[in-house]
């Protein structure tokens, strides 16, 4: 283990109590062995920490709250949009399984990306003990979200939500459009592929040109097959900016199933602002588009 790696998780560990703006420049360091500019950040990641500290709004709970980012939603856009709620629990245990239809997917309603995220095809078939043990750790984990200094996931109420089952395509994957919006403005699309063999991932700009640069996991390449633009392309933009019209960065991940658009789910800090870019150059590149002083 290297100093870098060492600072990083001793701080992350030990030294949750330091303020924020230390803790920031310490991980950041850290993890990305650069120097953390707060007063005049310029690249991306940056200026995502510089959010962290400068922009916070209760509103923003409810934003990223699984279940009750779905009022948050239907106060902008149609909620036709939505994937349908079976059931919200305060619990794994006041979950009635019996009563569930056959496929569903359970999410803890903090959890981001694939944390806390059992998707059920086959009732019948679900190991009930790993999937309660993957849910029980990520509510357990809630209260560990501020290590972070994402402020807006510390009073979430940690509850279990059931959802809809969504068709995927014929590989398995869901279209999964992730919007990187700049002060109200969607400008990339990054598209996620082959998530359960070997994950791809490529940006587009909202002319559907393929961009060359590869991120927030710089170690992932280009998929073998450039992604056909989506007919629906024009709408998922018109909802982006409905979405993100109040923030100064937002990302709006949108899917992409049997002709319907569907909402996922918002993000303030993607990668925690902890992510990389290949070449590293698109992370002052996307950072010139975020205008801290707008919104």
């Amino acid at each position: 283990m290297n100093l870098r790696n060492f600072i990083f998780r001793f701080t992350r560990k030990y030294m949750r109590f330091l303020p924020d703006s230390t803790y920031l420049r310490l991980q950041y360091w850290g993890f990305t062995g650069r120097k953390l500019n707060l007063r005049n950040p310029r690249r991306f990641t940056e200026k995502i920490q510089w959010l962290k500290i400068h922009d916070r709004k209760p509103v923003h709970t409810e934003m990223v709250d699984k279940a009750k980012a779905k009022d948050w939603v239907k106060s902008r856009i149609d909620s036709k949009y939505l994937i349908p709620t079976i059931g919200v629990y305060d619990s794994w245990e006041a979950i009635d399984f019996s009563r569930l239809p056959q496929r569903f997917v359970i999410k803890t309603t903090h959890g981001g990306g694939s944390t806390g995220v059992v998707v059920v095809e086959n009732k019948a078939k679900l190991n009930h003990a790993n999937a309660r043990q993957k849910i029980i750790h990520s509510l357990a984990n809630q209260k560990a979200t501020p290590v972070l200094r994402e402020y807006q996931y510390k009073d979430i109420e940690g509850r279990i939500l059931i959802e809809q089952y969504v068709e995927p395509d014929l590989k398995g994957d869901l279209e999964d459009y992730k919007f990187f919006c700049f002060n109200g403005e969607p400008r990339f699309c990054q598209v996620i592929r082959d998530r359960n063999t070997q994950e791809t991932i490529d940006f587009y700009d909202m002319n559907w040109q393929h961009q060359p640069f590869v991120g927030l996991n710089p170690d992932v390449s280009h998929g073998a097959i450039p992604v056909a633009k989506p007919e629906c392309l024009e709408e998922m933009i018109d909802i982006c900016r409905k979405l993100s019209k109040d923030e100064k960065f937002l990302r709006v991940d949108l899917y992409y199933a049997g002709g319907k658009i569907l909402f996922g789910e918002v993000t303030l800090h993607p990668a925690t602002g902890l992510g990389f870019f290949n070449p590293d150059e698109y992370d002052l590149i996307l950072g010139d588009l975020l205008d801290l002083n707008k919104n």
